[in-house]
């Protein structure tokens, strides 16, 4: 089962299951709605009618008051590859948020933002938090995970490197497309290894598995609940292999015209567009009107 977001004429988001075909989906609930019993929905066949869809009427669904924690620096190859190489592996996991607003589905096009010389591209696993938690154990934060989606956690390098907090090279406009959710009991474990592949124009760029993940998933939600409650709809952002382009000799950004892929197994594939950035004003334009 694959899960997402639709967008009504009112503003307003139902979730469903989107069949194979990508042509129809099967309500399940309203947004806030499902977000405030997942387990229940998802361990039911949708009982609500069937939409026909196009895939600009497809979000993520994510609810307004969702927490994205993402995970840096989680695959030691990663590590090794980029500016952190020589610092020693930290003892717990390196953190940093996006918004909600940032977060965008397959097909969307992702605009370079100005004063940037391209965009790079970060594949990996995006997980959905079912439950609240506070002061869990990694084993309770691994059972409140509901979904999982391919996750494109494309980077503005240039905003990113010019402080040592990484929030605005993480937020650019539609810079984080997320696949549809698939329930956690179709995926499994992640420490039993899924295979990720990033691909630009066809060529493959990054090749991983989850088994290389320093951080698990429950680890990571347990350290998160000791400081904070961890709440249903909450994200967590895994972190990605070795691969990028900005590690590269020469270094290779995404540039307008390029087209992104992340495949995961089991999770399947999110794929993007990029475009120059007059796309932002005209998008910016179309909302003041």
């Amino acid at each position: 089962m694959r899960i997402v977001g639709v967008r009504q004429s009112d503003g307003g988001v139902l979730v469903g299951a989107l069949s194979e075909d990508g042509l129809t989906v099967d309500v399940i609930a309203e947004l806030e709605t499902f977000w405030a019993s997942p387990g229940t929905f998802l361990a039911e066949p949708p009982s609500g009618p069937t939409l026909a869809v196009q895939p600009g009427d497809l979000v993520p669904p994510v609810i307004r008051s969702a927490r994205v924690v993402c995970v840096g620096l989680n695959y030691l190859d990663h590590v090794k590859e980029g500016s952190f190489r020589d610092e020693s592996l930290p003892e717990f996991p390196t953190l940093f948020a996006r918004w909600p607003a940032s977060l965008t589905s397959g097909g969307a096009e992702i605009p370079v933002p100005s004063g940037e010389d391209g965009l790079d591209w970060e594949g990996e696993v995006m997980a959905w938090v079912g439950s609240t938690l506070v002061d869990a154990t990694p084993e309770e934060a691994l059972a409140a995970v509901v979904g999982y989606s391919a996750f494109n956690d494309v980077t503005s390098r240039r905003a990113q490197k010019q402080t040592s907090q990484w929030i605005i090279g993480k937020n650019g406009d539609r810079s984080g497309p997320v696949g549809p959710m698939v329930p956690a009991a179709e995926v499994g474990d992640l420490r039993d290894g899924l295979q990720l592949e990033t691909r630009v124009n066809g060529e493959v760029v990054q090749q991983g598995s989850t088994r290389q993940m320093i951080y698990g998933v429950g680890e990571t939600l347990s350290y998160i609940s000791k400081t904070f409650t961890v709440n249903p709809g909450d994200l967590l952002a895994t972190g990605t292999p070795s691969g990028v382009g900005y590690a590269r000799t020469p270094p290779w950004l995404l540039k307008p015209g390029d087209v992104v892929e992340v495949e995961i197994e089991r999770l399947g594939t999110v794929t993007n567009s990029i475009v120059d950035n007059s796309h932002r004003h005209r998008a910016a334009d179309a909302r003041a009107e």
